[in-house]
C-alpha cells in the first residue's frame, strides 16, 4: 500500500511540474488532467472515495475540459506573451510567495486537529460537510474567490475589442437601417430579377 501511494504521489508531482513547464498550452491542460487523475487515485488510497469521485467529475469532467476548449478557441500570440516574461518575473515570483503565505496562514489558522473532530461512525459526505462548512469555512470561501477571479480573467481574455480582423455586430446600425429589406411581388414561377 505505501508503494502505490508514493508511486502516484510522485506521478502527481511530476505531472504538476509538467503543467507549468511545457510550452504547448494544450499539452499543459492534458498534464493537468493527468494530475487530477493521480490525485483522485491518492484520495481513493486514503479512503476518501467521495472526494475522489468529485475530483473526477468536477475537475476533469468540467473544469479541465473547459480549460481545453478555452485554450483551443483563444488565438493568443504566445511569442508576444513570452517577451515580457523576464521583465515581470521577479514581481510575479514575489506575488506568488506572498499569495502562498496568505493561503497557508488562512488554512493553518482555521485547521483544527482533524483526528479529534472526525466521527468515524458517519458517512464521508456528512463528515466532509461538517468540516468544510465549520472549521474550513475561510479556506472554502477563499477557493470561491479564486474561482471568481479565474472567471473574470477568462472573460477579460475573450473581450478583445482592438484586435484587427475581427468582425463585430453593431446593433444600433442594424436597427437604424430602413432599406435593408425590400419587399418584392413576383409572379408565380417567374422568379425575381435583381438590378
Amino acid at each position: 500500500m505505501p508503494f502505490f501511494f508514493y508511486f502516484f504521489a510522485i506521478l502527481s508531482i511530476l505531472s504538476a511540474v509538467c503543467v507549468i513547464s511545457v510550452r504547448n498550452p494544450v499539452h499543459a491542460v492534458l498534464f493537468l488532467i493527468f494530475t487530477f487523475v493521480n490525485s483522485a487515485v491518492l484520495f481513493i488510497l486514503l479512503g476518501a472515495e467521495f472526494i475522489a469521485m468529485m475530483v473526477l467529475i468536477v475537475y476533469i469532467g468540467a473544469v479541465a475540459v473547459l480549460f481545453l476548449f478555452v485554450v483551443m478557441m483563444l488565438d493568443i500570440d504566445y511569442i508576444r506573451l513570452r517577451q515580457g516574461f523576464v521583465k515581470h518575473f521577479t514581481l510575479s515570483a514575489i506575488l506568488c510567495v506572498v499569495f502562498f503565505l496568505i493561503i497557508s496562514f488562512v488554512i493553518h489558522s482555521s485547521a483544527p486537529n482533524v483526528s479529534n473532530v472526525i466521527n468515524y461512525n458517519t458517512n464521508n459526505v456528512k463528515a466532509i460537510g461538517n468540516l468544510l462548512y465549520t472549521d474550513y469555512m475561510y479556506a472554502f470561501h477563499l477557493s470561491g474567490i479564486l474561482l471568481l477571479v479565474a472567471i473574470v480573467g477568462a472573460i477579460a481574455l475573450t473581450l478583445q475589442d482592438k484586435k484587427k480582423g475581427v468582425k463585430k455586430q453593431n446593433v444600433l446600425e442594424q436597427l437604424t437601417q430602413s432599406s435593408s429589406v425590400k419587399l418584392v411581388k413576383t409572379k408565380f414561377r417567374k422568379g425575381v430579377e435583381w438590378k
